[in-house]
């Protein structure tokens, strides 16, 4: 009887894991209850650890606890990172999940073998290979992002069909084992075999389609820890892993679309291809700068700003800065939002995070169709460490790397000033061609000490 009620016990604690792990996707889901979410989701995973201690298959306590420990070491400084180190971190903490799923796949094998029914060998199969696959290329998408490893895409004659033909061998494999289970000897290879593809996978890819493959990598690590569920029969882990790996999905949908990208591309690993034909070269044309007073002047005067964040932004960690410049502006009656691209930055909602560091107010953020409706009418955008996603190429030049793809129409301000250290081009190799129009100030310097020049000459009166 005890027992019975310790597992319904356990049954409304995982029940109740669950919703709050979908609560939480629902409240990430908007910047106003984001902060709602991560502490929902924290308090489900934690609820779901906890029951799983009680359970009473449970012998050796002291391995998970051994585990845990490591985790936290390894983990404490991962939270600790800058966050211009986010997306990278995140990279790192997927191939951790992945090789956590891949590793206890493997482990379910040996441990079952040769008594494990077809249906068990499919699904430990297809965790161990996506796990495997995952770990590989989260750790390649780190190093880029890290830049220990060459952003730009490496990429041969026939690499689609390399890339095909290994996962083909490790699906070989699989079917298998799936009807001789016994073979053991198959089943290291499938491992080795997954791993060589998760390299395959992202060596293709351009940095400046990391968002994407972040996503999609999230993806993978979801679909992986929900056939993990199935394995070790865990409810919660099945439901777990299939939130993570279908908003992580819909999320790779969205980005690639926000890119003007293929997913069938992306899912197989060679859409990086686009930028070899990046390389142009730079012309020599004239631009207009201005100093930190000049531009004061104009901010000043101006009914309207919309700033447009992007990664010069986060690596001189001028958010906080930028948040000053905002609070000077809007005393001075000046109305300044916020518009974020889909992919400025280095992964999914990364400018969202930094002006949320910053405690900008959340409805002064703005999305980039919001932000193009009101373009015109808009007295100055102020870009801050943004290129590719503001490029008019990307609306007027056919042959370009990125044409096609949805930009944030700065161009069609009145007045545009880009914080830039120079006129070196973006992710996508090109010249930004709004750089060199005769309504664009550029002002040169790092993003942080500009935007404190132009906070000191407005709050001393020199933005008069």
């Amino acid at each position: 009887m005890n027992a019975l009620v310790s597992q319904h016990l356990a049954d409304l604690a995982y029940v109740t894991a669950i919703a709050l792990f979908i609560l939480a996707l629902k409240w990430l889901s908007s910047p106003a209850t984001a902060r709602r979410g991560v502490l929902a989701g924290e308090i489900g995973a934690a609820l779901a650890v906890v029951t799983t201690f009680f359970n009473p298959t449970l012998v050796e306590l002291k391995w998970v606890l051994l585990a845990m420990l490591a985790g936290l070491i390894v983990g404490i400084p991962l939270g600790l990172v800058h966050m211009t180190a986010v997306p990278q971190r995140t990279a790192v903490s997927h191939a951790f999940g992945a090789l956590a799923a891949a590793v206890i796949g493997i482990s379910e094998y040996y441990v079952h073998v040769p008594h494990i029914t077809p249906f068990g060998m499919t699904e430990i199969a297809l965790e161990v290979i996506i796990g495997s696959l995952s770990f590989t290329g989260s750790l390649i998408a780190a190093g880029k992002l890290q830049e220990i490893l060459p952003q730009r895409p490496i990429t041969y004659r026939g690499q689609n069909y390399v890339s095909l033909g290994v996962l083909a061998a490790a699906v070989i494999l699989a079917l298998v084992l799936i009807v001789h289970p016994g073979m053991t000897v198959l089943f290291p290879a499938i491992v080795v075999i997954s791993l060589i593809f998760g390299v395959l996978l992202v060596t293709p890819i351009g940095g400046a389609d990391m968002p994407t493959v972040i996503s999609l990598l999230n993806s993978y690590v979801g679909l992986s820890a929900a056939l993990l569920g199935f394995v070790l029969n865990s409810k919660v882990l099945v439901v777990a892993g299939a939130l993570d790996g279908s908003s992580g999905f819909i999320l790779s949908v969205i980005m690639c679309k926000a890119m003007n990208r293929s997913f069938t591309n992306v899912l197989f690993g060679a859409f990086g291809q686009i930028q070899v034909s990046a390389k142009t070269e730079r012309e020599q044309r004239p631009v207009r700068s201005a100093v930190a007073e000049e531009a004061a002047g104009i901010l000043s005067a101006a009914n309207t700003v919309v700033v447009i964040p992007g990664y010069g932004m986060a690596v001189a960690q001028a958010q906080h800065k930028v948040r000053e410049l905002f609070d000077l502006l809007s005393q001075r009656g000046v109305d300044v939002k916020f518009a974020i691209h889909p992919v400025a930055g280095r992964m999914p909602g990364h400018m969202n995070v930094l002006l949320a560091e910053a405690d900008v107010p959340y409805d002064k953020l703005i999305d980039m169709e919001s932000a193009n409706s009101e373009m015109a009418q808009t007295d100055v955008a102020l870009i801050i460490g943004a290129n590719d996603v503001t490029n008019p190429a990307a609306q007027t030049q056919q042959g370009s790397p990125i044409y096609g793809m949805p930009i944030i129409e700065a161009h069609r301000a009145r007045t545009i000033m880009v914080i830039k250290r120079s006129l070196s081009p973006g992710f996508a190799g090109i010249d930004n061609d709004l750089y060199y129009s005769d309504r664009t100030l550029m002002l040169f310097g790092d993003a942080k000490a500009f935007v404190s020049d132009l906070v000191r000459e407005i709050s001393g009166g020199g933005g008069h």
